[in-house]
C-alpha cells in the first residue's frame, strides 16, 4: 500500500480553498498511484475554529466540503478532519473527527478521545469525547486512525506543578485489542521553540510500546497567533524516525508501506536547526499569514535605531517583501543622532521606504496645553508617555491613510513587566515580537546578521534606551536583561513562585519587584494586538490570567 501524507496551510473556513487544495492534493496522490492520502486535524474547516463551531452555516458548509471530497474517493482512500455532529440528546454538539473516505462515500467516522482543554486549547468547550473505539480497514490493513492528542497520554511534565497523565483513558490502549496494522495520527499541533524535542518522543515512545509505525501528519501555517510547523514524519515499529517532512512549508510525500513494516531502523540525518533560527522562521510564517489570510498586503512600523524595531523589520521585509513594509521615524530632542543614522541605515540596507516626522514641535504642544491643567507638577513618566502616545497616534494615522496594518515592535520582557506604553508603543494589529525575550532579541539580530551586516552594529551593542528623558537606559527602570529574562522564564514558562526563584540564587528584592510588576501590569496585556507565540507559554490566548486579584505566594 502506498500512503500520500500531506502537510497543508489551511485558512479557518475557507470551505472553497480548502477544498480546492484538498482535492488538488488527491489527484496528485492518485498521479503517484497512492493508495491513501492523509491530510491533518479539521483539515477542512482550518484548526482552531474556535466559536465559529458554534453557527449552523459553518457546519452545514463542513458538511458541503465532505461530501464534494468523498466523491474524489472512488479509486484512493482520503482521510480527512472535521466537526461532525454528535446526535446523541447527550454531551457537547459536536465531536472532533477523522473522516474515512472510500469509492464515494464517508465509509467510517473516527472521533477524537482526548480533547486538550490547556494553554491556546479549548477542544471541551466544543467537543464531546470518544468513548467507543475502531479501527479501519483499507487494502487489507487494520489502521489505528487517531487525531492528534490521542497519542498524549502520556506527556513529559514541562512545569513543577505539572502531571504525566491528564486524562483517564488512553485510547491506544483500546485500539491494540483490535490488532491494528499500524497507526495514523491526523493533527494540529503548534509550533513552540522548544515542542518538537517533547512530539519526537511521544511519537518515538507511542510507536516503541506499541511496536508499530506511525504516520503522523501535522498542519502547517499560521492562525493569528498560533502558528504550526508541519514538520511530519514516519516512524519506524521501533521508534526510528524514517523520514521527516520539512518545517515550516507546505509538503506532499509518499511512502510504500511494505518498507516501513520491514524497516527496523530510521535516520537521524534530518537538518535541526537552532532554536533562534527556528523562532526566525516561525515569525516569518506568522506575519506572512496573518496579512495573506487576513486579506492585508502592506505593514508599517515606527523606526527608532533601537534593537526591537529593528528585527521587527527584517522580519516584516522578508514575510511580506521590502516593497510592502515601509518605516516611519519620529525622533524627539531625546533621540541620539545615533538612533536616526542607524534607522535609516537599516532602512536602506533593506531598501525600504521611510518617512521622518519629529515629534518635539507636537509635544511642545501638549505639553503647553497641559499646562494649566497640570498646575506645575514636575515632569514624570507622564510626560514620557505622552511622547509614546504621541508616536502611536502618527503611525496609525499613516496606517489609515494608507491602508498599512501597524506592526507592534514590543517584545516579551517589556510586554512582562509594564515597560510599555497603553495607547502608544502598544498599538498595533499585531504584535511581533511579544513572546521573545529581550536576550532572543539580541540574538535574532545576530542570526540576522550571519551573512552580512543588515541590522547595524551600533544598534546592537548600544545599551537599551526608550529615548524618552536625557540618558535614558532601560537598565535605570529594570534589572539587566540576562537576569530579568531568566526570572520572567522561571515565572511564566516553568511557573515557579518568587520563593522558588530566590532559592536558585536571584536576589530576593528583584525577583519581588520582578513579579510584582508582571502580575500589575495584566491590564495592560489584556490590551495589546495578538502576540504571535513561539513559547510554550506566551501571553495571550495560552496564559488566562485574572486582571484583578491578590497574588499572595
Amino acid at each position: 500500500m502506498k500512503i500520500t501524507l500531506a502537510q497543508i496551510n489551511y485558512i479557518i473556513g475557507d470551505f472553497t480553498g480548502n477544498t480546492q487544495k484538498i482535492l488538488q492534493t488527491v489527484q496528485l496522490a492518485r498521479q503517484e498511484k497512492s493508495d491513501l492520502v492523509v491530510f491533518s486535524e479539521l483539515s477542512v474547516c482550518g484548526y482552531p475554529p474556535l466559536d465559529m463551531l458554534e453557527h449552523r452555516y459553518f457546519i452545514e458548509k463542513t458538511e458541503e466540503a465532505v461530501e464534494l471530497i468523498a466523491q474524489e474517493s472512488q479509486t484512493i482512500g482520503i482521510i480527512i478532519g472535521a466537526p461532525v455532529v454528535n446526535h446523541s440528546q447527550n454531551g457537547k454538539n459536536l465531536f472532533n473527527a477523522a473522516l474515512y473516505c472510500y469509492q464515494g462515500k464517508v465509509q467510517q467516522t473516527i472521533k477524537k478521545t482526548l480533547l486538550p482543554t490547556y494553554d491556546v486549547f479549548d477542544e471541551y468547550r466544543y467537543f464531546e469525547p470518544n468513548n467507543s473505539f475502531e479501527i479501519i480497514r483499507h487494502q487489507g490493513k487494520k489502521i489505528a486512525l487517531t487525531i492528534c492528542e490521542d497519542l498524549w497520554y502520556e506527556q513529559p511534565i514541562l512545569t513543577d506543578f505539572g502531571k504525566e497523565k491528564l486524562y483517564s483513558l488512553n485510547p491506544l490502549d483500546k485500539l491494540m485489542e483490535l490488532k491494528p496494522d499500524f497507526i495514523i495520527n491526523i493533527a494540529a499541533s503548534p509550533f513552540a521553540y522548544n515542542h518538537d524535542q517533547v512530539k519526537r518522543e511521544i511519537l518515538m515512545n507511542n510507536a516503541k510500546k506499541y511496536q508499530l509505525p506511525i504516520f503522523y501528519v501535522n498542519q502547517v501555517g499560521a492562525q493569528t497567533e498560533i502558528i504550526f510547523d508541519g514538520g511530519s514524519r514516519v516512524l519506524t515499529k521501533n521508534g526510528a524516525i524514517y523520514d521527516r517532512m520539512p518545517f515550516f512549508e507546505e509538503s506532499l510525500r509518499s511512502y510504500q508501506l511494505e518498507d516501513i513494516l520491514e524497516n527496523q531502523s530510521g535516520s537521524e540525518n534530518f537538518p535541526i536547526a537552532e532554536r533562534i533560527e527556528k523562532i526566525h522562521n516561525a515569525l516569518v510564517l506568522g506575519v506572512r499569514d496573518y496579512f495573506k489570510k487576513s486579506g492585508l498586503k502592506k505593514a508599517i512600523l515606527g523606526l527608532s535605531g533601537g534593537i526591537d524595531s529593528a528585527v521587527t523589520l527584517v522580519i516584516a521585509a522578508k514575510a511580506l517583501g521590502k516593497e510592502n513594509v515601509s518605516a516611519l521615524l519620529l525622533p524627539s530632542k531625546y533621540s541620539s543622532d545615533h538612533s536616526v543614522s542607524d534607522a535609516i541605515a537599516l532602512a536602506k540596507n533593506l531598501g525600504i521606504q521611510y518617512s521622518q516626522l519629529g515629534i518635539q514641535p507636537l509635544t511642545d504642544c501638549y505639553e503647553s496645553l497641559l499646562t494649566p491643567v497640570f498646575r506645575g507638577l514636575p515632569a514624570d513618566i507622564t510626560e514620557e508617555n505622552l511622547q509614546a502616545r504621541i508616536r502611536g497616534t502618527l503611525l496609525m494615522a499613516l496606517s489609515n491613510k494608507f491602508g498599512s496594518i501597524l506592526l507592534n515592535t514590543s517584545n516579551k520582557s517589556e510586554a512582562a513587566v509594564g515597560y510599555g506604553t497603553l495607547y502608544g508603543d502598544m498599538n498595533g494589529g499585531i504584535s511581533v515580537l511579544g513572546d521573545v525575550y529581550k536576550t532572543d532579541v539580541y540574538a535574532l539580530a545576530h542570526f540576522m546578521n550571519r551573512k552580512e551586516e543588515i541590522i547595524p552594529v551600533n544598534t546592537i551593542l548600544k545599551p537599551p534606551s526608550a529615548e524618552l528623558r536625557p540618558d535614558q537606559k532601560d537598565s535605570d527602570s529594570l534589572p539587566e536583561y540576562d537576569v530579568l529574562d531568566r526570572i520572567l522564564f522561571h515565572y511564566i514558562e516553568l511557573r515557579l513562585s518568587g520563593k522558588e526563584i530566590i532559592q536558585l540564587g536571584f536576589e530576593k528584592e528583584v525577583v519581588q519587584k520582578t513579579i510584582r510588576l508582571i502580575n500589575f501590569n495584566e491590564y495592560k496585556r489584556f490590551q495589546t494586538p495578538p502576540i504571535l507565540r513561539v513559547s510554550s507559554k506566551a501571553f495571550g490566548l495560552g496564559r488566562r490570567m485574572p486582571l484583578v486579584a491578590r497574588h499572595e505566594e
